[in-house]
């Protein structure tokens, strides 16, 4: 089985090469390399958009939310995962016409805010990524580890080598390529897997009622993924420079519907699945980890085509991370030659690798750079609207971060708890610091945009 395993996942990784370096030449421009400039279509867009959000994390958190919190929170995640593509489908065209040459969101934020929202912007968004990034690594080693008896670390590293075997090679265009069949690849997968189990199901049939929390509970939860996701998959440069490599605004528009009408039900039946495995009786185990148990009554050769579809899932997300981390950091400084740019992709994966191998939760750094991204996400978006202002913008942002505190602030009297609280020391998204950063940056941005909105002429 080791054999079999060894091999399965050697053919699948030479495979994304072998489609990465068999459709394209190398990337020849640094433009050409960051963004793929005006050369993609819908259909391929909406597939790439699917491969690069839908990570290893699909396995695992979806299951779990609706496992233990039922069916409304699990709608409420799923809408998350495609909201942030549907806000791209709507703003996305308007930014390229603002800036037709762009190629990140932290040149957009320069150009509509100025040099210190950029910085702010580039650092939420190379966080977020870094953590992304790390988890998805993290998570192949867990479920290599899971599923066979090859060392986890073994995979993380052939990952993380074919991902930028092809990335350094042909830039964003290797990404799309191989994201395209990537998407295809995961959802016959998923399709094959889902329909095993159903097979499979003992004749028994459910012994416990479909789990659901309390109503105000499931809103809670649901509520609180669809600010956290969303906010931080803003901030997710790979989803940026999909935008600039679309052949139109309608092309973008269209593809980035489609990415988010993809994602809905891979969410939605990831999450069913987590309902089933509990209303069967399995036990989830510590961590609970509700697809896994319900792979015990599947037969034995089912391990080998979700761990495939594991690799798939993580590579799709790797590859585009890389492309993304390494655009923001080369075009923060002008002059940067193409070959400056595959090198920092190179290097920006060695840490990113080294506490990958360790096997931590980064679960807890996630959800702060979530809540970080909520605090800035509706300033930055405001950009849009012609009143806003450089200085709304800034003050909004900070406003955020006061507006994260505060609910832990007024609850316990104390700064520092407030502090505390929106830290998430038990490593559990909670609403209260979402909802106020959001409502405190989005009042402070609108209030000052809309009754001092003179620097306006001077920003444009």
């Amino acid at each position: 089985m080791l054999y079999a395993t060894v091999a399965a996942l050697a053919a699948s990784l030479i495979f994304f090469i072998w489609v990465a370096l068999s459709e394209r030449r190398p990337s020849t421009s640094l433009d050409d390399y960051l963004t793929a400039r005006g050369s993609q279509g819908a259909t391929t867009l909406g597939l790439s958009f699917l491969a690069s959000g839908l990570g290893g994390w699909i396995l695992f958190v979806p299951p779990e939310i609706g496992a233990f919190v039922g069916p409304v929170a699990l709608v409420g995640y799923a809408l998350a995962a495609a909201l942030p593509f549907w806000v791209l489908a709507w703003c996305g065209p308007a930014i390229r016409q603002r800036m037709p040459h762009g190629r990140t969101i932290a040149e957009y934020a320069q150009e509509r805010f100025g040099a210190g929202l950029r910085l702010w912007v580039t650092a939420l968004s190379v966080l977020y990524m870094l953590c992304f990034i790390t988890a998805e690594l993290t998570a192949i080693g867990g479920i290599t580890a899971l599923l066979s008896e090859l060392p986890g670390s073994v995979v993380i590293v052939a990952v993380a080598v074919t991902t930028l075997i092809y990335t350094t090679w042909g830039g964003l265009r290797a990404s799309l390529v191989t994201d395209r069949w990537q998407a295809w690849l995961l959802l016959a997968l998923l399709a094959v897997v889902v329909a095993v189990l159903l097979v499979n199901l003992p004749a028994a049939g459910l012994v416990k009622p479909w789990p659901s929390a309390p109503l105000e509970v499931s809103l809670s939860v649901a509520l609180t993924l669809m600010i956290a996701v969303t906010a931080a998959n803003m901030f997710h440069q790979g989803y940026w420079q999909r935008l600039w490599s679309a052949r139109s605004d309608a092309e973008l528009r269209r593809g980035a519907w489609l990415g988010g009408w993809l994602t809905l039900p891979v969410m939605l039946v990831m999450g069913a699945l987590g309902m089933l495995s509990m209303a069967l009786g399995h036990n989830p185990g510590t961590p609970p980890m509700p697809f896994f148990a319900l792979l015990s009554g599947a037969p034995s050769w089912l391990a080998l085509p979700v761990l495939i579809l594991a690799v798939a899932l993580v590579a799709s997300s790797v590859d585009t991370l890389q492309s993304g981390i390494a655009s923001l950091v080369v075009t923060a400084r002008p002059g940067v030659s193409l070959s400056a740019a595959r090198w920092v992709t190179v290097l920006l994966m060695v840490p990113v690798v080294l506490v990958s191998l360790q096997g931590l939760s980064v679960l807890r750094l996630f959800l702060i750079a979530d809540l970080l991204c909520a605090t800035a996400v509706v300033p930055v978006l405001l950009g849009l609207w012609q009143r806003m202002t450089p200085s709304a913008a800034v003050a909004g942002a900070a406003a955020g971060l006061v507006g994260a505190v505060l609910p832990g602030w007024l609850a316990s009297g104390n700064l520092a708890a407030g502090v505390l609280a929106a830290s998430f020391p038990t490593s559990v998204p909670t609403l209260a610091p979402f909802v106020g950063a959001l409502l405190a940056s989005t009042l402070v941005s609108l209030a000052l945009a809309w009754f001092k909105p003179a620097d306006y002429i001077a920003a444009a």
